[in-house]
């Protein structure tokens, strides 16, 4: 049994390591989808696949991780903890539940400390129809000229009309502004990009494959960022569905105790988005009933989150910036999206673990 510290990585490289090893050790098959580039340390990097349950499974978990490239620190140590944990895998299997572990849906950002994917888009954006219109941000127009600045750290001329943004139109209306999704702005932050990436197509394929026979699909998406230090907000991730709605709220509410909040009711720390990951399992498995979370562990406060983000674009369109000052950035946006202490770790697991059980239930009911 691996314990829970020594389930989370401080590298991609050893976190790809770990999960292969687990799955291997459990005798479970591994696909591996190559991704085009290398990582940091000149590693291969893959989205790997690993099902735990019979092919024609009619209830399959899906658990995947780093969506957002970085906060694959976070979601690859829940899947790791779980590929050895013999009591979970007796639960699923004991259900019927085949589990279905997506690790690294981003390896280029896990791998690179960066929370949008080798092309500069924010994956979690990406799910769009691009046959129509895209979507128009006319809030993040009116931020763009603030959030990359010429120098970094920003002049204090750049500190005080980001300060008179949040004054006037308050906290919350500059992460909506931000983080929403754009599209015409290919060099930005939170870019939802204008064709599919690689790791669209490729998640799309998986779900093909994995999800044909299921007639249930649950899928939790593991985040983080958003939030209280610690917490795993469950919010929900389907469409704006009553019935599906209810059903995860049934599913995972803990009586109250672990409530799914909703984008589109106001009751989640996220703004409204479109061109969602999740939209995918409604295109791609289309027979099945699906409900899905995605698990949202807070790290430090929201401004400090978005401050990350803006370094680290800002250091990926200066390339000449001098190593010790890329180092400080980058270690900054990890600390953004990974909190590497213990107890940080275990409340982690215990959230992960629980909504898994929670999952499972809902399934085989």
């Amino acid at each position: 049994m691996t314990g829970i510290v020594e389930a989370f990585s401080p590298s991609y490289a050893q976190a790809r390591t770990k999960f292969l090893e687990a799955a291997a050790a459990a005798g479970l098959p591994i696909e591996s989808h190559a991704h085009p580039l290398k990582g940091r340390d000149g590693e291969d990097l893959a989205m790997d696949v690993v099902r735990d349950g019979p092919a024609d499974a009619k209830k399959l978990l899906i658990v995947s991780s780093a969506c957002h490239g970085v906060e694959g620190y976070c979601g690859s140590g829940v899947q790791v903890f779980a590929l050895h944990d013999a009591e979970w895998r007796a639960k699923a299997r004991d259900a019927g539940v085949a589990t279905l572990y997506i690790h690294a849906l981003n390896p280029y950002g896990f791998s690179h400390v960066r929370r949008f994917t080798h092309e500069n888009v924010d994956l979690n954006r990406n799910f769009q129809d691009f046959s129509k219109p895209l979507p128009v941000n006319t809030a993040y127009r009116e931020v763009q000229p603030l959030l990359l600045p010429e120098q970094w750290p920003p002049g204090p001329e750049n500190q005080a009309a980001v300060a008179e943004y949040i004054a006037t139109k308050g906290e919350a209306a500059w992460q909506a502004a931000i983080s929403q999704g754009q599209h015409e702005f290919p060099q930005g932050v939170f870019f939802g990009g204008t064709e599919p990436t690689w790791s669209n197509r490729t998640l799309r394929h998986v779900l093909r494959q994995h999800g044909a026979a299921a007639s249930k699909i649950a899928w939790i998406d593991l985040h983080t960022g958003l939030g209280p230090s610690g917490h795993g907000e469950r919010i929900y991730a389907g469409n704006d569905d009553a019935v599906a709605v209810a059903r995860a709220r049934a599913w995972w509410d803990g009586g109250g105790a672990t409530p799914v909040t909703s984008i589109y009711d106001g009751s989640s720390t996220s703004a409204f988005l479109t061109g969602l990951m999740w939209t995918s399992i409604y295109d791609e498995c289309p027979h099945a009933e699906y409900t899905g979370i995605a698990m949202e562990y807070g790290t430090v406060p929201v401004l400090d989150v978005m401050n990350a983000i803006r370094a680290e674009q800002w250091l990926n369109l200066h390339p000449e910036t001098p190593a010790d000052k890329a180092a400080q950035i980058k270690a900054q946006m990890l600390a953004a999206f990974y909190t590497d202490t213990d107890v940080w770790k275990g409340q982690i697991i215990s959230q992960a673990r629980q909504s898994m059980f929670q999952a499972v239930d809902g399934l085989a009911a």
